[in-house]
């Protein structure tokens, strides 16, 4: 049997964190749900949410880890682990603060960039080496202290951003499965229309 893909999208759990800049991950994991027409359910033994889909011949499960961000790792291990996902059938959904807002970047290896939540997939994994999808999410005022600002919720003009850029970005998850991490970066790496530096000011 063919080897399933794993798309995991990293934020935290609650309320209280729905919608934030940090859970881009989290929002395009459960866009491709809604595209796919994938159930959630909550799987105790991950410390996850997961819903599968079929796309032709290929089996895909989407995960939310429930650890929260600092502690991904732990969900995403146990999952790859249990379905014997092989590293180039994984790919990790981040926010990213460097990236501004709608930009996106997805590359087959890489550092954690000081992402928490990629620092703990590294660890538990043991590797760099397995795809991450970067989600700009903008820097406010060039400020290197961002904790307010990534856990804060999108303004009305970045919300219609943010959408834009995860249709895009959900479309780019479907070109990996479909024609390989190639095509999907050369495709449709960077700027989202619309996705200005200066806009991200507003």
């Amino acid at each position: 049997m063919e080897s399933l893909h794993l798309i995991v999208g990293l934020g935290n759990p609650g309320a209280e964190y729905a919608r934030t800049r940090h859970n881009a991950g989290f929002l395009l994991v459960q866009r491709l749900a809604c595209r796919w027409q994938a159930e959630w359910s909550a799987a105790k033994k991950f410390n996850a949410l997961l819903a599968k889909a079929r796309r032709g011949e290929r089996r895909v499960v989407l995960c939310q880890p429930q650890t929260f961000m600092n502690a991904s790792g732990e969900a995403v291990r146990a999952v790859t682990d249990y379905y014997s996902v092989p590293l180039d059938r994984l790919v990790v959904v981040v926010d990213d603060a460097d990236l501004p807002l709608g930009e996106l970047r997805l590359r087959g290896r890489g550092s954690s960039g000081g992402h928490h939540g990629l620092e703990s997939i590294e660890q538990h994994l043991g590797t760099r080496e397995f795809a991450r999808l970067r989600i700009g999410i903008g820097r406010q005022d060039g400020g290197r202290e961002i904790t307010g600002h990534v856990l804060g919720r999108f303004s009305a003009a970045e919300t219609a951003l943010m959408e834009a850029a995860l249709d895009v970005a959900a479309d780019q998850v479907d070109c990996w499965l479909d024609a390989g991490i190639g095509k999907a970066m050369s495709q449709f790496n960077g700027v989202v229309a619309g996705s200005t530096n200066e806009e991200t000011k507003k």
